[in-house]
């Protein structure tokens, strides 16, 4: 059996993951504290469309993010300062669909996690004379962790099973939008079982274990 269909998906998927969830650590921090323990209307319309996603089905959310990153929306501009044409149908385009459609995996465990801080924790480190950076590092991080590490392990697992929404604006295209899901559906419908069972018996595998660490660190946080 030849191997390099195989691999070719596995390691696309991964970095693709891998972007995606460094991207939304980064967005999902600040968004999430201020979702939790921010001031002023607005949170819950926002925290409404940051929910979208789980909701909609991945086409509809897919055909609209094809539609912003085509030739005649904001990714087609955004593309034309490098001289292409669309964001979609790229590797880029995915990243993009895929932190749209993961958003709300990291963003609830962080909020929660943050939510769940007490205000006099926070009060005694401003009392103490911390800065809030130094309060963020010092006092929060290590308070919120375990959102982290399950907005983390949920968001990495998401990305690496997405279907309907990288269908949308990836297709197919060999090395640069073939994803794992998308290379089951093309082994299915070529009738190539043998690669299909390795690519599926490995997901299998790897959600089982997602959802093996997420309840671990569940129970820790609750002991």
């Amino acid at each position: 059996m030849d191997l390099a269909p195989i691999f070719s998906p596995i390691l696309l998927t991964l970095a693709l993951a891998l972007c995606v969830t460094l991207i939304l650590v980064v967005i999902a921090t600040p968004l999430s504290w201020w979702l939790a323990r921010g001031r002023g209307g607005g949170r819950d319309v926002v925290g409404a469309m940051v929910t979208l996603p789980l909701v909609l089905p991945p086409t509809v959310l897919g055909f609209y993010l094809l539609l912003a990153l085509g030739p005649n929306g904001p990714g087609g501009a955004i593309a034309g300062l490098w001289g292409a044409r669309t964001l979609a149908f790229s590797f880029a385009g995915l990243v993009i669909g895929g932190v749209v459609a993961s958003l709300p995996f990291m963003v609830q465990p962080l909020r929660n996690a943050f939510a769940a801080i007490e205000t006099e924790v926070l009060e005694a480190a401003d009392t103490l004379g911390a800065s809030h950076i130094q309060r963020f590092w010092r006092v929060v991080l290590p308070l919120a962790r375990p959102g982290y590490i399950v907005g983390t392990i949920m968001s990495f697992a998401h990305t690496m099973g997405e279907f309907g929404v990288v269908l949308m604006i990836g297709g197919n295209i060999p090395g640069q939008t073939k994803v794992l899901s998308i290379a089951i559906y093309d082994f299915v419908e070529r009738l190539e079982w043998d690669k299909a069972h390795v690519l599926a018996g490995g997901m299998v595998v790897f959600g089982f274990l997602v959802i093996f660490a997420t309840l671990v660190v569940g129970r820790n946080r609750q002991t």
